[in-house]
């Protein structure tokens, strides 16, 4: 793996903390198993956004989009 510094010009220090931030990324990614589908996370279930009914159509339903209730 090869990295660049593309623009500015980093401090030993501030290269040694992005090199390990980059280094755990790749260390938690390579433990992770290949091809077994991870759980979907609850904040983009689609069914989450379905729970509720929508407004319906009419000349207020703008109001409501928004709003509980």
């Amino acid at each position: 793996m090869t990295i660049k510094v593309v623009r500015g010009n980093p401090t030993p220090e501030e290269l040694a903390a992005a090199l390990a931030v980059v280094r755990a990324r790749a260390a938690v990614a390579a433990a992770e198993p290949s091809g077994v589908p991870r759980p979907r996370d609850a904040w983009s279930d689609p069914a989450r956004v379905a729970a509720h009914p929508l407004p319906q159509p009419g000349p207020t339903a703008w109001g409501r989009t928004y709003w509980p209730g």
